[in-house]
């Protein structure tokens, strides 16, 4: 089983309101594409840190193999996310693939 993990911030200039809306979003967007792409065993967004955290949003995703993880990367589904609610949205991402 190879782990997915990205840590988001989103970007300056947002208000509240709307950063609220924006890590709906992501988390409905992403969450949504469980059962939608092979592979993909599991995926949950977590947007409500605690204040000692330092990134807006988290991704913790679980996929079969390696294979999946890239074949994720440009499923049109995910595209479709990342594209659509996530990148417009944040300013720096980090990410970390391991196996487990």
């Amino acid at each position: 089983m190879v782990k997915h993990i990205i840590l988001w911030q989103l970007k300056d200039g947002l208000s509240q309101q709307e950063k609220e809306q924006v890590k709906a979003g992501i988390k409905h967007g992403l969450e949504g594409l469980q059962g939608k792409i092979p592979g993909l065993l599991q995926i949950h967004v977590h947007t409500d840190g605690l204040s000692t955290s330092n990134a807006d949003v988290m991704l913790d995703s679980s996929f079969e193999d390696e294979d999946a993880l890239k074949a994720y990367a440009v499923h049109p589904e995910h595209v479709k996310v990342a594209d659509g609610q996530v990148r417009p949205y944040t300013s720096v991402r980090m990410c970390m693939d391991f196996e487990a």
